[in-house]
């Protein structure tokens, strides 16, 4: 049933929402791309290959790139958009770590010459993967409710700081192997049972929250940051997430019920292969609607936040 909206929706595949969910949305996807050794592959969800062989191939050697939503692809999308007359948005991957944004917002400003009458927005959500997934779940939400393009930017700009993410990985390496700590930390780090705890900032770079001595204590900080940041208002959908880790995901699942203030709609997702090329297989991920980001920032954060400038384009 085709659903009577003010406002087209644009989404890109790293929101990493299951596929069924994004075919009954009717949003129009772009899809990221990712090459492993036998070819590029458009990152469809895990429809063309599954999450679990896409990371069974990661086990054994393989060390796929992955590359922005290529430009033909942007440039039918918009085409559809501007040709259909309806006001449109693209929630767009952070570009903290894609130059996807950018290269969206310099397309549409070159297409509209052509129809000056036309509404095409490009928002910067600065959320990656399944942060990126609750925004777009909740817009979703807000487009069959009637709003319009113009209050669904407004309302995206604002929303996007309450959307909380903290993530761990089973090792180091894949971290050291984009480049994001040194190799010897990486050895230490082995060495020790040293998890990462991971986080977003307000630009929707990744950074380092904090760290934990096994993989247990790791999970228990995770926990413990959604108990103290879970939202007390009615955006109550939490996402918990892995990179084809079922075991664990259940029962951090179970955990996440247990400890929450308010009843709950609890997701469980597959981590993308175009995240899951820099994070690698057996990451755990807890995103939920919580405390305004930009008010937990301590000192040194803020000052981070403002003297940081650019980004990296990863993706």
């Amino acid at each position: 049933m085709q659903r009577n909206r003010k406002c087209n929706l644009i989404i890109d595949s790293c929101c990493d929402l299951p596929a069924d969910l994004v075919a009954s949305y009717q949003v129009d996807l772009v899809r990221l791309t990712y090459t492993l050794s036998d070819g590029e592959y458009l990152d469809d969800l895990g429809v063309t290959l599954s999450h679990h062989d896409f990371y069974e191939r990661m086990r054994k050697g393989e060390q796929p790139t992955t590359t922005q939503v290529p430009m033909s692809e942007l440039s039918e999308s918009f085409e559809r958009a501007l040709k259909s007359g309806i006001p449109t948005v693209y929630l767009a991957f952070t570009a903290a770590l894609s130059g996807t944004c950018d290269t969206a917002s310099i397309l549409a400003e070159n297409m509209l010459k052509d129809y000056p009458d036309a509404e095409l927005y490009v928002v910067d959500t600065k959320l990656p993967s399944a942060a990126e997934g609750l925004l777009v779940m909740e817009a979703v939400r807000l487009l069959d409710g009637g709003i319009t393009a113009k209050e669904l930017v407004k309302w995206a700009e604002e929303a996007r700081y309450y959307v909380n993410g903290f993530f761990t990985l089973p090792d180091l390496e894949s971290l050291r192997r984009g480049g994001r700590i040194p190799d010897m930390a990486a050895v230490a780090g082995a060495k020790l049972d040293i998890k990462p705890i991971l986080t977003y900032d307000l630009n929707g770079r990744l950074i380092f929250k904090s760290v934990a001595r096994g993989h247990k204590k790791a999970l228990k900080q995770m926990l413990q940051l959604y108990a103290d940041r879970q939202s007390d208002n009615s955006l109550n959908t939490v996402f918990v997430c892995a990179a084809d880790a079922p075991k664990e995901q259940a029962a951090l699942a179970e955990s996440v019920l247990k400890i929450s203030d308010n009843p709950i709609t609890l997701w469980q997702s597959q981590i993308g292969a175009v995240i899951g090329s820099h994070v690698g297989p057996g990451m755990l991920a807890i995103v939920f609607w919580g405390t305004d980001r930009r008010k937990t920032l301590s000192l040194s954060d803020r000052i981070t936040q403002r003297a940081s400038s650019g980004h990296s384009s990863e993706a």
